[in-house]
């Protein structure tokens, strides 16, 4: 066991930097420990495996799960901080990774107290689902969900938990070399897919699947596929997980989704983790559907027969138009008119000061005023001549006359 070696040498920092603590997780192949980073004063997470034994697929699961989480970054996954190789011992070299240490209890021990409620199991479901379509964007399949694996991380006070997925130990790569030989199976059994227990190949809906059975132990409280390891690996080909009747419809569809025989009928992680953030927002905490509905695509319109290229006079003669000749000079296309420059004056005028303007103004409005008292006086009909009365009218009528003409006199 990783954690039998002498006292003096567990006190001893590792690598000369991590000074070990208590263990608090314990697995096949290592064991994790709180350890204090001795450079950066921090506690930290620290997963040591097992003596580096002779057998060359355990050695390239070691290193598979040091390059995978080296590359990793996303809120709902441990955080890697380093690795390395302790060799405290010459004789029994055994890499290590230092993670963040996640204060919080695991889903398996949540779930010892009791089933979870319908919002926090949504809660639970999107961030792995989240995680999940990450990794496997990334061509990654994690292949030992299970909730031991699951973290549930207190993130501000009245809010629920959030998940993180670690342990990605017995990971693969999506079509890459093998980490284990052929009908071997790597997993927890309980959590199992069917095509882990047959030792086929495995694939994203392998991760789908086994999540589906984490989310009904959720809320049945129990184990769906107890016993030994090939009963639990047995007992899943030869019936379907059982729902509860007080499980609702909404969630059942979605369970009976993710645990479908065939992986090809189990939704994408990413179709989930949309249906959990559905049941987030739901006054009854259900989730939305798995499956988008299909585009519709519209008919093409009937192909037209290609018309047989016209001559230049046809072409016109048909568009309405008369073809274009340069030499004629009505056939060329009109010019677009240039604008007008303003004039020198008024170029003047507006780069003068602006005292030099209102002066000018000024002068220009008392031409303005002369021209325009010039023009009324000449305009105003002048005065009629004055008609003289004959003089050689006498008597009482001349007296008249005369009294007259000096009336309309000016």
């Amino acid at each position: 066991m990783v954690d039998s070696s002498p006292n003096s040498i567990i006190a001893e920092p590792l690598g000369g930097r991590y000074q070990l603590g208590e263990v608090i997780g314990r697995g096949g192949m290592a064991s994790v420990y709180t350890a204090k980073d001795l450079n950066l004063g921090r506690d930290v997470a620290l997963k040591l495996f097992a003596p580096q034994s002779a057998d060359p697929d355990e050695l390239r699961r070691q290193e598979a799960e040091i390059e995978l989480l080296a590359t990793l970054n996303h809120p709902s996954l441990v955080t890697l901080f380093d690795a390395g190789t302790d060799n405290r011992i010459p004789e029994e070299p055994r890499p290590f990774l230092t993670m963040e240490l996640v204060d919080g209890q695991d889903l398996r021990t949540r779930i010892r107290h009791s089933p979870l409620p319908l919002d926090e199991l949504a809660v639970v479901g999107a961030g792995i689902a989240d995680a999940l379509a990450y990794v496997h964007g990334l061509g990654i399949v994690h292949r030992d969900i299970k909730p031991a694996n699951i973290l549930l991380v207190p993130v501000r006070p009245g809010e629920p938990l959030r998940p993180k997925l670690t342990d990605f130990g017995i990971a693969r790569i999506i079509d890459g070399t093998r980490l284990t030989a052929t009908g071997t199976m790597v997993g927890t059994a309980a959590y199992l897919s069917p095509e882990q227990a047959r030792g086929a190949d495995l694939g994203p809906a392998s991760d789908i699947y086994s999540l589906g059975l984490v989310l009904l132990e959720c809320l049945k409280g129990e184990v769906e596929y107890p016993g030994s390891a090939v009963e639990s690996a047995v007992a899943r080909l030869h019936r379907a997980p059982v729902i509860p009747d007080t499980v609702p419809e909404e969630w059942a569809r979605l369970i009976q989704a993710m645990t479908a025989l065939d992986p090809l009928d189990r939704p994408a992680a990413a179709e989930l983790e949309a249906a959990f953030r559905v049941a987030l927002v739901s006054p009854g905490s259900l989730p939305g559907p798995v499956t988008a509905e299909p585009t519709r695509v519209l008919p093409a319109p009937p192909a037209r027969r290609p018309r047989p290229p016209r001559s230049g006079a046809a072409a016109a003669a048909a568009s309405g138009t008369r073809p274009l000749n340069l030499l004629d000079p009505d056939a060329l296309p009109l010019r677009p008119r240039r604008r007008r420059s303003l004039s020198r004056g008024a170029r003047w005028f507006l780069r003068a000061r602006p005292r030099t303007r209102v002066a000018v103004l000024l002068a220009v409005l008392a031409v303005l005023a002369v021209v325009a008292s010039i023009a009324v006086a000449l305009s105003a009909p002048a005065a009629p001549d004055v008609v003289p009365y004959p003089t050689t009218v006498t008597g009482p009528l001349g007296d008249h006359l005369r009294e007259l003409q000096k009336g309309v006199e000016p």
